[in-house]
């Protein structure tokens, strides 16, 4: 009880913490958005040692780690959050988490919901028990996303509003979000929670919207845009989402929420365009499909409370967008080894918009 009593307290006076010389644990490290964080450590702190812990579902890629298998300060594990007993030999020796693994895609979700609430609930559950019961663990980052708000046709979601997922994988995000915060409100543990926007970027895994338009233009095939594609994005690039992660690590107060996002909306079918502008294809490639279901209109956030600790978005759209598409037309082996090659992309490309086409 007294070391509890203690976390509270601490909990209570925001500090800055120091992330050099430190140990700590990144799950999900071989996806998208992990693998990205993973070298903005090793890149920013030469003392840093990170511990990776991938299952290597069908998302995780260690090609995105292949320009690390030299570096002594990174350490690649294979497993399961959802294994306590792997979990917390982990926790014994880091002093820091920061939990990306999750099921993301939310089309798959609408297909199948259970493996996103064994994941993204159940797998958070298995390491906030870690947690408190590690003496050790000084903070842990919740990656959560802006959709647990749900959808809004006009403002911007703060952090402080109601939840209102739409879709099965919002809905699994929020359970992992609400727990991470009883944990933070009820045993006193070091949690913080941060709610991104729309990533993109060089690395996605190409189901998702800019990588799938983006591969399937170049080889010619069609678009497949939801609706009449005026559903609303804030567009957030992968590389600023990174900075806003490690900002909030060392500066955010435990138990609190922060949402991180560009402020540059924009509807799906522009994007689109601008997409098959890039690549000096046809507008004829984009091909309306029945809306998925359930499909919020707009996401978009308040991000004072991020912008506070001396948070910005550094890369406009624009420019992002353009990185992206060059890194894809640059990189083709990367994302054709996946769409040519991977019997679970092609699998459920060919089933989900079977009925689309």
């Amino acid at each position: 009880m007294a070391m509890k009593a203690k976390r509270r307290e601490a909990n209570r006076r925001p500090a800055e913490r120091t992330l050099e010389g430190k140990t700590v644990l990144v799950t999900g490290g071989a996806g998208f958005i992990g693998s990205r964080f993973v070298h903005l450590l090793l890149d920013r702190y030469p003392e840093i040692r990170v511990v990776n812990l991938d299952k290597l579902t069908y998302a995780g890629n260690l090609d995105n780690l292949a320009d690390l298998a030299c570096d002594s300060r990174h350490e690649f594990i294979r497993g399961d959050i959802r294994d306590p007993d792997l979990v917390a030999g982990i926790f014994e020796r880091v002093q820091g988490v920061f939990h990306f693994a999750a099921e993301t895609h939310v089309d798959r979700s609408i297909v199948d919901a259970g493996e996103f609430v064994l994941t993204d609930v159940f797998g958070t559950w298995v390491l906030l028990e870690a947690l408190r019961r590690s003496p050790r663990v000084e903070f842990f980052v919740q990656v959560s996303t802006d959709e647990v708000y749900g959808s809004r046709d006009e403002g911007f979601f703060k952090e402080a509003d109601p939840i209102n997922p739409s879709s099965p994988y919002a809905a699994s995000k929020a359970g992992a979000d609400r727990l991470a915060h009883a944990y933070a409100v009820t045993y006193g543990s070091p949690v913080l929670i941060v709610r991104p926007s729309n990533n993109y970027g060089p690395h996605q895994y190409p189901e998702k919207f800019i990588p799938l338009f983006t591969t399937n233009a170049m080889e010619g095939k069609s678009l497949p845009l939801y609706g009449k594609g005026r559903n609303v994005r804030d567009w957030l690039f992968v590389e600023d989402n990174c900075r806003a992660v490690e900002i909030v690590a060392r500066k955010g107060v435990f138990g609190e929420a922060y949402n991180i996002g560009a402020n540059d909306e924009r509807t799906n079918i522009e994007v689109a365009r601008r997409i098959v502008k890039l690549l000096g294809k046809s507008r004829d490639l984009i091909k309306f499909v029945p809306d998925r279901l359930g499909h919020d209109r707009r996401y978009a956030l308040h991000c004072r409370k991020i912008r506070a600790l001396g948070w910005k978005p550094e890369v406009g759209f624009e420019e992002g967008l353009e990185r992206t598409v060059r890194w894809y037309v640059d990189n083709e082996a990367w994302w054709r080894k996946i769409k040519e090659k991977s019997a679970d992309f092609q699998a459920f490309y060919a089933s989900y918009y079977k009925d689309r086409s």
